[in-house]
């Protein structure tokens, strides 16, 4: 297998368990699945992933990993679900690595007798919607799940550059930004919002695209402005934007060498890097379509395209993240 299709093999099997928009959950055994009851021992509410600490019966501690704070608040949880010292019952994948006694939480049963979950166990359905309209494309979004899954799979037999080989062979989990608490760019960060929400704010001369997930907040400059030369590379690029009709074209370069442009491949956005982003609001009001063209030479043998939904979300609250880089860096352990 050449190196592109062994890296993009990668990307396709998780997609199937994709758990999280910050790593892999590929270190979990999901064929294998670890009961104990135990007691708390410590119960840590921070982000990207909340973490129960559980001593079971013989005296041997469990590091059960959940979701972020954002999906666990919409699966119920809150900081104080448990206490040091709650006896409860657990189930979970564990590590691959057996020597870890580590795992990503399938349910956990509490001493007041009910079962907690977390929608992060398994995203194979959109949040609920109220069917509201808008007029406009302002306000709180959810991601669709389908098309997300369908543009990783496109991934599969997309074209890499010699150099975007390299990149894919020499990426390690320690070089994704993620670990940094830095959000993904585009098109990634448009595309997780099933996981994390949007939103998008109308200012005067400015729109501003924002996301859940790592607090990450785009900046699309309106006034009619150009893209400058030589201007500085972000994580998040420069963007501008105009109406074409009804819809919002979001042009976006200069983007930094941000490893994470795709989840879990470790391709950098090259310098040449370029995205732009098309939205419009469907006819009845409820849904945002999104056509994305992303191109870079540099890594990528031929340019990207793919189409995004997200459904309108005026119910929902996009929630503070702040990242906790102590934890963001703990599955590298």
């Amino acid at each position: 297998m050449s190196t592109k299709n062994a890296a993009l093999a990668v990307v396709i099997f998780l997609v199937a368990t994709v758990a999280s928009a910050h790593h892999s959950d590929a270190a979990f055994d999901h064929n294998r699945v670890v009961a104990f009851d135990g007691k708390v021992v410590r119960f840590q509410w921070r982000n990207p992933h909340v973490y129960i600490v559980i001593k079971d019966s013989i005296d041997v501690e469990w590091l059960v990993e959940t979701g972020a704070t954002p999906i666990m608040r919409r699966s119920g949880w809150n900081r104080d679900s448990f206490a040091i010292g709650d006896i409860v019952s657990v189930r979970l994948n564990p590590d691959r690595n057996q020597g870890k006694k580590h795992g990503l939480l399938l349910s956990i049963m509490g001493p007041d007798g009910v079962a907690m979950s977390s929608r992060q166990e398994n995203f194979e359905s959109d949040l609920p919607t109220t069917g509201a309209s808008t007029t406009s494309l302002a306000g709180i979004w959810a991601g669709e799940l389908a098309p997300r899954k369908a543009f990783l799979t496109s991934l599969r037999d997309h074209p890499l550059t010699p150099k975007g080989e390299l990149a894919a062979a020499q990426y390690d989990n320690s070089m994704h930004s993620t670990v940094d608490c830095i959000a993904p760019p585009t098109p990634w960060i448009v595309a997780i919002a099933d996981i994390h929400l949007g939103e998008i704010e109308f200012r005067e001369d400015i729109i501003y695209i924002r996301s859940e997930f790592n607090d990450a907040e785009r900046t699309v400059y309106t006034d009619g402005r150009g893209h400058p030369d030589n201007g500085e590379r972000t994580d998040q690029g420069h963007s501008i934007g105009f109406w074409d009709g009804s819809t919002l074209v979001v042009d976006t370069k200069h983007f930094a060498d941000n490893r994470s442009p795709f989840p879990f491949l470790g391709i950098p956005s090259g310098a040449q890097k370029h995205v732009v982003e098309r939205y419009t609001l469907a006819e009845d009001g409820t849904r945002l379509l999104i056509d994305i063209f992303l191109e870079d030479p540099e890594y990528l043998a031929k340019p990207i395209t793919t189409k995004l939904a997200w459904n309108y979300a005026p119910h929902l609250e996009l929630l503070e993240f702040d990242c906790d880089p102590e934890v963001a860096r703990r599955f590298l352990e």
